[in-house]
């Protein structure tokens, strides 16, 4: 019972989420030496600029490969996982462009990528955006793969962590071996995902990748 000329307080806890973290992959670049880099290898394949339809071409090509390799910046935003959530989060399909190290030729695809909440959960555009940050730059599918499910399992601290990327290469399709529709599938379980064979089997059917 309250006391007369005095005032009830009750304890409440506040849980103030951390702000969040800016992720930027800003490499230094110099369009112009690319330019010029371009149209000497193009005349030393052979082929002539003087044309008005191949003139700016090493321009177009430069800022062709800029825009390949430079990631967008994003905030990584996350939130509590008040309700407790321990079922399996997947955003499925998510667009793949990025260019193998090799020969430098694009290899495009999808990627599934799926997690196990913890105490946090993630922003779902922000899944597509991790996958992104590490597409564009140099890269073979065996490391995007392996790289976008440590990131999130190092950032978010999961109970589990799945990627698939299903992509098709330029460079096996359109010279060497030319198999034309071949595709290359991989994959990396973290975690709940790799352990448990209940969820393993949920995970993989759910994305698809057989």
């Amino acid at each position: 019972m309250a006391i007369a000329g005095t005032t009830a307080w009750r304890a409440v806890q506040v849980t103030i989420a951390p702000a969040p973290r800016r992720v930027d992959q800003q490499p230094a670049r110099d369009l112009v030496a690319a330019e010029q880099a371009a149209a000497r290898f193009l005349t030393a394949l052979g082929i002539d600029l003087g044309s008005e339809s191949l003139r700016d071409t090493p321009g177009r090509m430069a800022r062709a490969y800029a825009e390949l390799l430079t990631a967008r910046p994003f905030d990584l935003t996350t939130f509590p996982n008040d309700e407790g959530y321990d079922e399996l989060v997947l955003a499925r399909s998510i667009p793949i462009r990025s260019v193998c190290e090799h020969h430098l030729l694009p290899f495009v695809g999808v990627a599934h990528v799926g997690y196990l909440p913890g105490d946090r959960i993630l922003g779902l555009s922000k899944l597509a955006r991790v996958v992104e940050l590490f597409a564009h730059r140099p890269q073979v599918q065996e490391r995007l793969t392996k790289q976008v499910a440590d990131w999130l399992a190092l950032e978010l601290a999961p109970k589990g962590v799945g990627v698939v990327i299903e992509a098709e290469h330029l460079c096996m399709t359109l010279r060497g071996v030319r198999a034309a529709g071949a595709t290359t599938v991989t994959s990396t379980l973290l975690g709940t995902l790799r352990d448990d064979a209940r969820s393993r089997a949920e995970f993989f059917s759910l994305t698809g990748a057989h």
